[in-house]
């Protein structure tokens, strides 16, 4: 019998691993040091939390959410985005009762029922970065700003930051009658998902990647020309204080999020190379999610990095997590010796190997060579004999003696920068 893994959940094998990890700890280091603090949230959410915040009108609730019940009758929902699960924690915690804002991140696994295909699965992983608490368009500048600085740590070229503003519901609401109207108008070129959707949600149909529609849309109401004087200066600032940082940015009036919580400003990330699903983060201002979901009136904005998507953009490195010391042995009383010392090297962060089926020194360098070992430490009979190790050093091709006592402390000196 034989069992593979599930379509569109995949492995990420060892050879892969130092993208994710380059990711993950550089994404710590910049958060950190802007002053964000981590979390972890649960995988498992009730349904509802999704379908009250996302919208019921949405994709992901309508076809994409993995919901099943549980022995109680209760619907749990594997959760499909983060921003939902941030805001239930930071109610249900009460983490505004110490100070309202809050600067959060998380790193983990969501869960769509969608096709797979080149950089986006039925399991993926997001970088989520969430703000609670400020109004004032800086934060919004400043979240963009450091999500491109973070592209830029990773050596990621060819992306583009754009922005748009969807406005409140007090001037989307006009706007979203008008578009309405409009696609009435359209609707026997509209694709059949945006007829279903425009009476309930219509800025959806900006989102459609059906040809007609989108030749539609061309000449569709914007929503920049219903904006209210309070979000048309919102937005303003938004733009001035990305251009005090030196942020460049795109105006995209036709950019929309596809989820309901969004208010005022809204934002993608798109990168070259990635065909029709080019975005590689997207995010935005969400002012009533909190009070939605039964907290208090406190606003918040945030993003998510989509991290399948952004290694596909990495630049070509090679690297290997292969041990920087490969202990070669030879006898039984020299075994004994080289793995008394790999536990010691080890204990100390120095990753090393050893051979434990007694294979000859040839077949031991083969194997020193296929894990790209930095140095080879032989043990035989005579060195044992001698007092005297032979510590060679792979990419030199060079080799020299060093007395037993002074083997721990000689590899470690070379490994931080000296040489054979």
């Amino acid at each position: 019998m034989s069992v593979k893994a599930v379509r569109g959940f995949s492995d990420i094998l060892p050879s892969e691993i130092w993208r994710w990890r380059l990711l993950e700890e550089r994404a710590r280091e910049v958060l950190d040091g802007f002053g964000f603090s981590e979390m972890r949230i649960p995988i498992l959410e009730r349904m509802e939390l999704f379908s009250r915040s996302i919208g019921e009108e949405t994709d992901i609730v309508e076809k994409e959410m993995y919901t099943f019940a549980d022995r109680n009758g209760d619907l749990i929902t594997l959760r499909p985005e983060a921003t939902a699960s941030m805001a239930r924690a930071y109610i249900e915690h009460k983490m505004y009762a110490f100070d309202p804002v809050a600067k959060l991140y998380f790193i983990g696994p969501m869960f769509r029922y969608e096709r797979p295909q080149k950089g986006r699965y039925r399991q993926f992983h997001q970088i989520d970065v969430e703000v609670f608490g400020i109004s004032q368009p800086m934060i919004d500048a400043e979240v963009m700003a450091i999500l491109m600085h973070y592209l830029s740590t990773l050596g990621v070229n060819g992306c583009e930051l754009q922005i748009n503003s969807l406005g409140c519901p007090r001037c989307r609401l006009p706007y979203k009658e008008d578009l309405r109207t409009f696609l009435r108008d359209h609707s026997l070129q509209l694709c059949p998902d945006c007829r279903r959707r425009m009476e309930k949600n219509p800025l959806r149909a900006f989102d459609c990647k059906a040809q007609g529609c989108q030749e539609v849309m061309t000449d569709a109401p914007l929503v920049e020309d219903y904006l209210c004087r309070e979000c048309a200066d919102h937005f303003a600032g938004v733009k001035a204080y990305l251009e005090s940082m030196d942020v460049p940015y795109r105006v995209n009036p036709r950019m929309v999020r596809g989820l309901d919580y969004y208010t005022r400003t809204t934002f993608e990330v798109i990168a070259e190379g990635l065909g029709a699903q080019n975005a590689v983060a997207a995010g935005g201002r969400y002012d009533h999610l909190i009070e939605e979901l039964g907290g208090p009136g406190v606003p918040g904005i945030g993003f998510a990095i989509g991290m399948e998507r952004l290694i596909l953009l990495l630049p070509d490195q090679a690297h290997f997590y292969g041990p920087s010391l490969f202990i070669a042995a030879l006898g039984e009383e020299a075994q004994r010796e080289a793995f008394a010392l790999s536990y010691r090297f080890n204990l100390a962060g120095v990753r090393s190997m050893i051979d434990y089926e007694g294979r000859s020194l040839k077949a031991q360098m083969r194997r020193a060579n296929k894990f790209r070992a930095r140095y080879v430490l032989i043990i035989g009979e005579d060195e044992l004999r001698t007092g005297k190790a032979i510590l060679r050093d792979m990419e030199k091709s060079k080799q020299q003696e060093v007395p037993f006592p002074s083997v721990f402390k000689e590899v470690i000196s070379r490994l931080k920068g000296g040489s054979v």
